[in-house]
């Protein structure tokens, strides 16, 4: 089976400190990284307020750069910011816990694991973790930078809107049901990749966002286009071997791998439960079952 998706300077209050994540089997060419959750090195988002405050450890790229970057951000149970503002629009998804992100007045929503969300920049918000839901923890996206934290009162409005979409409310879209996909056989049912749209146009030049969620049990390729291509684990278990290598890394909650060139990733998931993996790419991505 193949699935082919066409998407698919002010002073900071927050002083942030990245720590770019060492890639992990990577290419001679340096094209492909592998960067399990254990690997990844977690830092203050605000060294003054140090372990009470939000961690961040970097996936790709640099949070202090104009750089597009992942970012993977822990939150204690009870955590609260007060409203601010951010200078660039960033996306975020779920990892674990519970996450409240919206107008300082608004009541909460707590988002669970899968759900995902958008903070236009200039918008005062807060952000908050559940207390009775453990660690929290999300991954941050953003396009451009550097990602700054500032306060309320230097608020803008830039045109956009907040998005908040709790895991229960994603649109999954099997193969068969979309126009563009090229997936000879094709049956409905659990058992063949499913896709949501984030954000982005269906254009083979695009930048986008889509979730891609592969059954239990899947063994395949996910081939990325001609430039950018971040695979960030959501949920569930999977390996995920480059070509040329003779070993497979495993992959839990908070592991990506990525590509800067059309490559063929070797991906299994390997648990009881589908794995769900945040998609951001230039142009299309194939997914092919073995």
């Amino acid at each position: 089976m193949r699935f082919s998706s066409l998407l698919v300077a002010s002073s900071a209050v927050i002083a942030l400190v990245a720590v770019a994540a060492a890639s992990q089997n990577p290419e001679p060419s340096g094209v492909v990284e592998v960067v399990p959750s254990a690997d990844v090195t977690f830092q203050p988002l605000n060294p003054a307020r140090g372990d009470a405050g939000p961690q961040a450890g970097v996936l790709w790229g640099d949070i202090r750069e104009d750089v597009p970057t992942g970012t993977i951000i822990r939150f204690k149970p009870g955590f609260s910011s007060p409203p601010h503002i951010h200078n660039i629009t960033y996306r975020a998804v779920v990892i674990s816990g519970a996450v409240h992100n919206d107008d300082p007045t608004a009541e909460p929503m707590w988002m669970g694991p899968g759900s995902f969300w958008t903070q236009p920049a200039g918008a005062t918000h807060i952000t908050a973790a559940r207390e009775d839901a453990g660690l929290s923890s999300a991954f941050l996206e953003i396009q451009e930078g550097p990602y700054l934290v500032q306060p309320k009162d230097r608020a803008f409005a830039n045109g956009e809107f907040p998005v908040n979409v709790e895991a229960g409310n994603i649109v999954w879209i099997d193969a068969e049901d979309v126009a563009w996909v090229d997936a000879p056989g094709a049956t409905e049912g659990a058992d063949q990749p499913k896709m949501a749209f984030l954000w982005g146009a269906p254009a083979d030049t695009e930048k986008n966002g889509t979730f891609l969620k592969l059954p239990a049990g899947f063994e395949g390729t996910i081939t990325g286009g001609d430039a950018w291509l971040r695979a960030v684990v959501i949920s569930g278990t999977a390996t995920h071997q480059a070509p040329g290598l003779s070993e497979a890394t495993p992959l839990d909650p908070g592991s990506y791998f990525g590509s800067r060139r059309a490559t063929e990733h070797a991906v299994t998931c390997t648990g009881a439960e589908p794995c769900i993996f945040y998609m951001s790419a230039e142009g299309k991505y194939e997914v092919s079952r073995s």
